[in-house]
């Protein structure tokens, strides 16, 4: 039997490995992450007719070259060109992320863990970040003595929306500040006074309003009687009251907190026209003083022009109730002619910004950063560190193998992955979020090799039939 017939079998057989890898590669053309492979031959077992000879001096002799006869061909490899990057895909969604680098996103499916550069996640029903598939992403962790770093610990699902995510906690304010201008000449302020409302929060996020009222003393001119007047809630009725209806007749009633601290001195609370439920207060005014250089219009302090002191330190009385102690600063105001008109606003917050308490906080949305972290927007404007995308790195990323969907997973030949990763930007990478890495494939370089694959498999094909041309003409010698 020819030897021929065989080496075009092989022929047949490498070349149409190769074609299912082509047609594998152009079949994942648009598929997101996809590492094209190729193909690369080698010959196999030569038969040996005669070994190599060396030229005999004695004899006069010339060496020979051996005589060989080679059997076909094999698949040497099929190497995936995992480190080649593929274009970027832009889809403006927050949660689709792209890897710049060698690096690998670390997934989990049935408790293994496994590599992608598929960055198409979601979030699945329990808030796990999760890939398409159903494979959870891992990461670290938030750190529980340092809420805006992550641990770098052995990597584990990321529950970026889990129930305790959806909400961010309240503060209560701890300063305010009042700014604007008193003109001494405004008849307003000297009569019936400048009402200014500062809102504040409670530690549970509740909004309040301290109704103040600014009003000019009748001499000195260059001082104000700061007092005030009523405290009240998001409904616009006050704290101090309660109401209640019986047989269709409101009366009113204390509500249980029923005195405040005002600049130092403590106030009492009192209802006492059940019919009407206005306040009254013990001591009768609730009232401080603000003092201005008369020369300058400049702010000098509370009380007297010898006082320093520049707030108010406000704090609604009660034990075991959620109101904190307010810094009320009035450093900012001044008193300069402006034709007769005073303007007066508040602030929540000192003058540098801190203080200012905040409300329970929805979150309204996602953002992952160029290191990976993960934060949570809030509408009261928080914006807080959910946990961390980790990426995992291999000495050969070309040893690891293809399990589907866009998953590698290690092998003796790829490295080991130590259960930790580490930080994308630690090797000078970086991730995109609203991009999406597409597939490596070049068609045009697809296409010359279907070309050169399909040459191939016609000429062992011709080996074939030549062969069995000849044994034809052998068999034909009896006839």
């Amino acid at each position: 039997m020819m030897r021929s017939l065989y080496s075009g079998v092989s022929g047949l057989r490498v070349h149409q490995t190769k074609m299912d890898v082509i047609g594998n590669n152009i079949a994942n053309v648009n598929t997101v992450g996809f590492k094209a492979s190729s193909v690369t031959f080698s010959d196999v077992f030569y038969q040996t007719t005669q070994s190599a000879t060396g030229p005999n001096a004695t004899t006069g002799a010339a060496g020979q070259n051996a005589k060989q006869i080679g059997l076909g061909s094999n698949v040497a490899s099929i190497t995936a060109s995992i480190t080649q990057t593929g274009g970027s895909q832009r889809t403006d969604n927050p949660f689709d992320v792209m890897i710049s680098g060698d690096s690998f996103f670390v997934v989990n499916s049935a408790g293994t863990n496994y590599f992608t550069k598929a960055g198409a996640f979601k979030v699945d029903a329990n808030g796990t970040l999760c890939t398409s598939t159903g494979a959870t992403v891992m990461g670290w962790q938030v750190d529980p003595n340092d809420s805006t770093k992550t641990v770098a610990a052995a990597v584990s699902p990321l529950r970026i929306m889990s129930p305790e995510n959806l909400f961010s906690a309240p503060a209560a304010t701890t300063n305010a500040y009042i700014a604007g201008n008193i003109d001494s000449k405004d008849t307003q302020i000297a009569t019936t006074g400048k009402n200014v409302n500062v809102s504040f929060y409670d530690n549970l996020g509740q909004s309040y309003t301290a109704e103040l009222n600014v009003k000019q003393l009748a001499t000195p001119t260059n001082q104000y009687s700061v007092s005030l007047k009523d405290v009240k809630g998001a409904d616009g009725k006050s704290i101090f009251v309660k109401e209640t209806v019986t047989a269709g007749v409101t009366t009113y009633v204390s509500s249980g907190i029923n005195s405040f601290t005002f600049d130092g001195t403590t106030y009492n609370v009192t209802i006492p026209d059940a019919t009407t439920g206005a306040i009254a207060l013990n001591p009768t005014t609730s009232a401080t003083t603000l003092t201005f250089n008369s020369s300058t219009g400049k702010f000098v302090g509370i009380g007297g022009t010898t006082d320093t002191d520049k707030s108010v330190k406000f704090k609604i009385g009660g034990t075991g109730n959620a109101f904190e102690e307010i810094d009320i600063d009035f450093s900012s105001i001044t008193m300069f002619a402006s034709s007769g008109s005073s303007s007066l606003e508040s602030n929540k917050g000192s003058l540098d910004g801190a203080g200012a308490g905040k409300k329970v906080g929805n979150m309204t949305g996602v953002s992952i950063d160029t290191s990976g972290k993960i934060y949570g927007k809030y509408d009261n404007g928080d914006s807080i560190l959910l946990g961390q995308v980790a990426v995992a790195s291999f000495s050969n990323p070309a040893g690891l193998e293809s399990v589907g969907n866009s998953m590698f997973a290690q092998t003796q030949n790829s490295g080991e992955f130590d259960g930790i990763g580490h930080d994308v930007t630690s090797d000078g990478g970086n991730f995109t979020t609203g991009v999406l890495e597409m597939s490596n494939v070049d068609l045009s370089a697809q296409f010359t090799e279907m070309i050169t694959t399909q040459r191939g498999f016609q000429a062992n094909s011709r080996i074939i039939t030549t062969s069995d041309t000849l044994l034809e003409e052998l068999i034909n010698l009896k006839r």
